[in-house]
């Protein structure tokens, strides 16, 4: 039987257990590079870094998928990753899974797990490109006459990903191209039908693609003459008004070197954090996923290794219930949970009759099982969201936000429709200014409550930061979880002092208004995870060439603001504000009645104990159970009695 004090605590397995598929859905993260193989991408052209070398998209694109793996090796260990070229003469073998690859189309790496053997194949062949710039060219000649079509392309990458990636995987794949208009001439409609549809059995097989579009200043890209018309829209549109512009600006690389800061923000997967039913009304249900768009990374978690002499494999930990009659391992369903009420045990059977103690009489203690609190915990409650009302926008305020929303969007392979009901909603919420009130259980073991649907409209900046259409889901706190805080007189700025700190925020600010987090990892993180890398491969740590990107730009803010900055700082000094105090009245400190037991036994042992004060007697009776009332005398008799029985 489980022990008293553990009666209320599951095991984490179960706790984060999700009630449908989604939980076993990102456990893994597929990835397969489709590079374009075309002559335009394997044209020489100078390094941006290093003199006397020259490089071309293609080599750019495998060294970016390169460090895409090494950097998985050591954050998603777990996941597996695949390249396949296109618009390539080279073929795979006739036998084996590649034999139904699509002419023009070669699998240089199948989709498997992250392993450094793959890796350092990769390695090689860039060192060797490197030293010989022809090299890509020979080993995969590019196609002279025509090019694959994109439907080929596309039904290519799903016998490739049916093939080596797990059902319940996150399967992606990053397209790289240069080409914007691959299929010019009078099939040209007929082959972006036949994209599409491919590219809709790829979806519909769960598979996510990512375009990466190579724009240079000689051959600029352009979405719209091929892609814009094959590509899926990511956003939530009705499907009458799918017209327009789908594709974010942020797509077109302007520089080849960019590729890989590219991937970099995209490498992580968006995993839903749960996939339940959304109520609207009575026998009304569509479908809706939940994202987590804060969550702190991590360093991974150290395992134990055993040593088989050949090889070494992970040695997988559990715990287990023993029976402590028996010795044998509890049934896990058998197990019950219960509570102490009031003292320990030990202390209840010395102290009966005493004062604070709720004693229980021998099997009259309840106890529960694991389902039994697991109602407790969610009411009896499956999970969903339900819809309980609205309200106006503008009483939802600022305070109510004390917990990290979650971004809900719908999920069309649930309940059909979905997508459409949800965008009619949305988009009349946001119209009518509103706030949806709702009930919401994201989990089998998660407590009911009621949150907030705020409504966010579809927005791309001209950097090309998107905001994706959906609704906000804000946790509503209860009454004693705000509380009222201090207010205090303050000293306030002058207008002309304000006026020179406006003058140096406007020089810093960003141009476009929006910042994207993706773009400045963890510096901690990062450092910790390229000591393992070089580990791996067995490559020397420069601590050097480590980039900090979070680290601010100080020559170009000097630059930018300096003057400014100096001129706040004269203005800062002079004015009388900035050396203003506040006094305030202070709090008288609550005096210490705490007494240890050490020094109440020495005085005890003198016969001193009149000596100590009233309170610090009543403090040391309280602390053992004991009355507190009467006058001194009493205190120090009971005090002593109490002494007596516990030398």
């Amino acid at each position: 039987m489980a022990s008293y004090e553990d009666w209320n605590r599951i095991d984490e397995d179960e706790e984060e257990e999700l009630e449908d598929a989604s939980y076993y859905e990102g456990k893994k993260d597929v990835i397969l590079f489709c590079i374009d193989c075309s002559p335009s991408m394997l044209e020489l052209r100078e390094h941006p870094k290093y003199e006397n070398l020259q490089t071309c998209h293609l080599y750019t694109a495998l060294e970016a998928a390169m460090n895409i793996e090494k950097r998985k090796v050591m954050v998603g260990p777990n996941d597996a990753v695949g390249i396949m070229l296109f618009n390539t003469t080279k073929r795979n073998e006739s036998d084996g899974q590649s034999a139904e690859i699509k002419r023009g189309n070669f699998v240089y790496q199948p989709i498997e797990t992250i392993n450094a053997p793959n890796v350092q194949d990769v390695m090689r062949l860039l060192e060797a490109a490197k030293e010989d710039p022809n090299y890509l060219r020979e080993t995969f000649p590019p196609m002279t006459e025509g090019r694959v079509p994109m439907g080929d392309v596309f039904t290519s990458c799903n016998w490739v990903i049916r093939d080596g990636a797990p059902k319940t995987a996150t399967k992606r794949v990053f397209l790289v191209t240069d080409e914007d208009d691959p299929h010019p001439g009078a099939a040209k409609e007929r082959l972006i039908t036949t994209a599409r549809t491919t590219l809709i059995d790829l979806v519909q097989a769960g598979v996510t693609v990512e375009p990466f579009f190579i724009s240079t200043e000689e051959k600029p890209f352009s979405p719209s003459k091929f892609y814009s018309a094959v590509l899926l829209p990511t956003n939530v549109v009705d499907d009458d008004d799918a017209e327009g512009s789908i594709l974010p600006e942020s797509i077109s690389i302007a520089r080849v070197d960019e590729l890989l800061a590219q991937m970099r923000i995209r490498e992580l997967p968006k995993r839903a954090q749960f996939s339940v039913p959304f109520q609207l009304a009575t026998d009304f249900t569509i479908g809706v996923k939940g994202y987590g768009l804060i969550t702190e990374q991590k360093k991974g978690a150290y395992k134990y290794f055993v040593d088989l002499g050949d090889r070494m494999e992970v040695a997988n930990s559990r715990t287990t219930y023993v029976d402590e009659d028996t010795q044998a391992e509890a049934d896990k369903a058998r197990i019950l949970y219960g509570m102490e009420l009031g003292a320990t045990a030990e202390s209840a059977e010395d102290e009966v009759g005493g004062m604070g103690l709720r004693i229980a009489p021998t099997d009259s203690r309840v106890f529960y099982t694991a389902e039994e609190l697991r109602s407790f915990r969610t009411l009896g409650l499956d999970p969903m969201i339900k819809l309980l009302g609205f309200k106006k926008r503008s009483d939802l305020s600022f305070e109510d936000n004390i917990k990290h929303a979650l971004f809900i969007y719908p999920d069309e392979m649930t309940y059909s429709g979905s997508k459409r009901t949800f965008t009619a909603l949305l988009h009349t919420m946001i119209k009518k200014k509103k706030i949806g009130l709702v009930l919401a259980v994201t989990r089998r073991n998660a407590t009911p409550q009621f949150c907030a649907l705020l409504p966010q409209a579809e927005k791309v900046d001209e950097g090309g930061w998107h905001e994706p259409a959906g609704f906000h889901l804000i946790p509503l706190p209860f009454a004693d979880d705000i509380r009222a805080a201090p207010v205090e007189e303050s000293a306030r700025a002058s207008d002309e002092l304000k006026d020179e700190t406006r003058k140096f925020i406007d020089k810093l600010t960003i141009k476009t208004g929006a910042y994207n987090p993706d773009a400045f990892p963890n510096p901690a993180l990062g450092y910790h995870n390229a000591q393992l890398e070089a580990s791996a491969f067995r490559e020397e740590f420069d601590p050097a060439a480590f980039e900090d990107r979070t680290i601010p730009k100080y020559d170009g803010m000097h630059k930018r603001a300096g003057t400014l900055i100096r001129a706040w700082k004269e203005a800062l000094l002079q004015d009388e504000s900035a050396t203003m105090t506040i006094i305030t009245a202070g709090s008288k400190r609550k005096a210490d009645v705490s007494v240890d037991e050490a020094e109440i036994r020495s005085k005890y042992e003198v016969g001193t104990l009149e000596k100590l004060r009233v309170d610090q007697l009543k403090e040391f009776l309280k602390s053992r159970s004991q009355p507190v009332s009467g006058k001194k005398t009493e205190l120090v008799d009971r005090v002593s009695e109490w002494l007596d029985k516990h030398p």
